[in-house]
């Protein structure tokens, strides 16, 4: 089983993790990159949209709304990242603001239709998470505040030989209020082009037990298990995770074996 893409960054629209090349039951993603001044129009029925604004500025235009300014960083690591969602059956174009734009178009399929809606930064909760060598910053940019029907999204941050995710948890059955279903994927970039991480996936009967190196540029889909990262030591990650089911939010248990680590 391979879980692992990449998206080689270039102008224009790149479909990367879909409802035909993934193990995944919800959560797809799509890039795109424009030149300043040039545009972009999406259409596609049956699914919700979030745009994640990585780097640069963007107009988000469909037939009842009109998000002139979003996006506010120049790297990854410059805060969080602001959003647009867009609902079921709307179309709408990206135009590029002053400068090159990239965005990450994380999609799912929806049933309901929901209005659009701008997250800017002042909204978006950070945290510090985690505590010693599990120590990591940590966004919600796309959260249960927003109507929609299945995605959530955020950011972490781990720099130094860290790990996130960590103790392992998971999230693949659906058990209310402990655990909920949702898929789920991590993009990465790094500080330095060399810079590279372990990801893990893993279940516990062992039908999935898989590590990845990961850099710049790579995806690695979490179907379901538990999903430990770590960076290597002298470098600093940026993680984008999109989550996608029926119960957003993070519900999610421990792997038994390493949730003392918590105590």
């Amino acid at each position: 089983m391979n879980l692992k893409k990449t998206y080689v960054e270039k102008y224009g629209y790149e479909r990367v993790v879909t409802d035909r090349n993934s193990p995944l039951t919800f959560a797809e993603l799509d890039f795109l990159k424009l030149r300043a001044g040039d545009g972009y129009t999406v259409t596609e029925k049956g699914k919700e949209f979030v745009l994640i604004v990585l780097t640069g500025k963007c107009s988000v235009k469909g037939k009842d709304f009109f998000f002139e300014s979003v996006g506010k960083r120049e790297d990854v690591f410059s805060g969080p990242a602001e959003a647009v969602y867009v609902g079921k059956d709307d179309e709408f174009t990206v135009k590029a603001v002053g400068g090159d734009v990239k965005i990450a178009v994380c999609k799912a399929p929806a049933d309901e239709k929901y209005p659009a809606a701008y997250v800017p930064t002042s909204e978006i909760a950070t945290k510090d998470l985690g505590k010693g060598a599990y120590a990591r910053k940590a966004a919600f940019n796309f959260t249960e505040k927003v109507p929609a029907n299945l995605l959530y999204i955020g950011e972490f941050w781990v720099s130094d030989g860290n790990w996130a995710s960590y103790p392992p948890h998971k999230h693949d059955v659906d058990d209310m209020p402990r655990e909920g279903f949702l898929d789920e994927i991590y993009y990465f970039e790094f500080d330095k082009p060399q810079g590279f991480g372990f990801q893990g996936v893993y279940t516990k009967d062992g039908t999935i037990n898989e590590v990845y190196k990961v850099g710049n540029g790579d995806l690695v889909e979490v179907p379901r298990g538990y999903h430990p990262f770590t960076v290597a030591p002298g470098y600093t990650n940026y993680c984008l995770w999109i989550m996608a089911g029926k119960n957003r939010g993070i519900f999610s248990t421990f792997d038994p074996d390493h949730k003392w680590v918590n105590d």
